[in-house]
């Protein structure tokens, strides 16, 4: 794609407006807690471990710091705690719970291979995956949707085999779950009541479909979804960021890259997607777009090490607002003038 030449003493000029304005936004004396923060999985340690940054990619640190890897955060909804997967009791991967500072971790769940926790918005519940360990004596376990309290007790399976179901995400109003399933052959969407009651399938496509993300107002669910090459022997191509009407209607397509876009998660205030982009050659990176798809930035190293499975908080949509302008801000800079660092 090519761009009009601009005067680089008005890119600048631009520049420093944009970080002017991020200095003094900064400086009102904003605390840290009023920001949005983007918890996620990194592997720039060594072994995979928590981290949590700004909503720009800036000030990353570190929560956890364990031999064993850390991953899938989710924040509580009210920004105190974070659940994760671990497998650091030794064995199968676990669901625990951590302060948002990453201290108190306490283990929550203690069946098969628990992971991909999702906190419900309303506080009460921690929807997951794992493998039915009530399967019948000698059956192949399958993955499937579990709840339970915010405690850890009270667990209970959602769906049921012989398909794998997975990757739980809760609508706003925490009465719904979208989820994954096998049991149609390709991965597909399906939403289901939080009990486990009336599961429907809201895509049909004939290919993978994958990591459904519900918006904050609860009118779209984004997700992943690889596209068919037709020909003489068709095959799946990459993966993409996609958003759809919370009935699965009106598929759009907002990323368009070579590469495997994956594992969408909006911002509070619906306005930010955060995604994955990974090759079998590189390690996945976070990117920031608009919930339209306009591309915005990069928010991990390039090629480091894995960066994945974004989660963000924000205490309420307007918190985000300010730092959403400016980054927009700068992603229209960068696509006026797409080589300056």
């Amino acid at each position: 794609m090519r761009f009009k030449s601009i005067p680089r003493c008005l890119l600048f000029a631009g520049l420093c407006v944009c970080l002017t304005n991020e200095e003094l936004w900064l400086r009102q004396g904003l605390a840290a807690h009023h920001k949005p923060q983007i918890a996620f999985t990194s592997g720039k340690d060594g072994n995979a471990e928590i981290y949590v940054m700004d909503a720009d990619g800036k000030n990353q640190r570190s929560l956890t710091h364990h031999p064993a890897d850390d991953g899938w955060p989710s924040w509580s909804p009210d920004g105190k705690k974070i659940a994760f997967s671990s497998y650091r009791n030794g064995g199968n991967i676990q669901i625990f719970v951590m302060d948002s500072d990453g201290q108190n971790p306490i283990r929550l769940s203690d069946g098969a291979n628990d992971k991909n926790p999702a906190w419900s918005p309303d506080g009460q519940k921690i929807a997951f995956d794992g493998y039915g360990e009530e399967e019948l004596p000698g059956a192949v376990w399958t993955i499937q949707i579990y709840v339970m309290d915010s405690d850890g007790k009270n667990r209970k399976r959602l769906t049921n085999g012989p398909a794998h179901n997975l990757n739980p995400s809760w609508s706003p109003d925490s009465q719904r779950i979208t989820f994954v399933s096998t049991r149609h052959g390709a991965t597909e969407i399906y939403v289901m009541n939080a009990d486990g009651t009336k599961q429907e399938r809201l895509t049909d496509n004939g290919v993978a479909d994958d990591d459904p993300s519900w918006s904050p107002d609860g009118q779209k669910i984004a997700f992943s979804s690889s596209l068919v090459f037709l020909g003489a022997d068709a095959q799946e191509g990459d993966y993409e960021i996609y958003v759809m009407d919370s009935d699965g209607n009106n598929r759009t397509m907002l990323t368009d890259n070579v590469v495997h876009d994956t594992h969408p998660s909006w911002s509070p205030d619906g306005q930010l997607i955060t995604y994955e982009s990974w090759t079998f050659e590189n390690p996945s990176e976070i990117h920031l777009i608009t919930a339209e798809g306009e591309y915005l930035m990069r928010l991990s190293e390039l090629h480091k090490k894995h960066d994945a499975h974004a989660d963000w908080f924000g205490p309420t949509g307007r918190a985000v607002s300010p730092l959403g302008n400016q980054i927009t801000i700068w992603g229209r800079l960068k696509k006026l003038a797409p080589n300056f660092q």
